[in-house]
């Protein structure tokens, strides 16, 4: 069964210039898909295969937008990834999209 988590933040003024995908849907990993947002707020949807994790995937989230205030919206495919796989991968989506 997967799970369907959708959480917003506040964005700050920048929104990158294009889309970006990284990272593969498999075992220990996941997909991110990541293009600017009309507005400013940011909107993360995560699809998981594990679910009950809610609060930590807020967290990370949380932290991440903590760091970069981009308006931005997200989707994330998992399949179990831990979160330093999370940022890691979060981090390479919008660096692409920032190219």
């Amino acid at each position: 069964m997967v799970e369907t988590l959708l959480f917003e933040f506040p964005a700050g003024p920048e929104t990158p210039a294009g889309r970006s995908r990284v990272g593969v849907v498999g075992s220990g990993n996941l997909e991110i898909l990541l293009e600017p947002s009309p507005n400013k707020m940011s909107v993360v949807k995560v699809r998981t295969s594990v679910g009950g994790f809610a609060e930590q995937w807020k967290a990370v989230l949380e932290r991440f937008f903590l760091r970069h205030k981009v308006a931005v919206l997200v989707e994330i495919n998992d399949c179990g990834a831990s979160p330093p796989v999370v940022l890691l991968r979060l981090e390479q989506a919008l660096e692409e999209a920032r190219r």
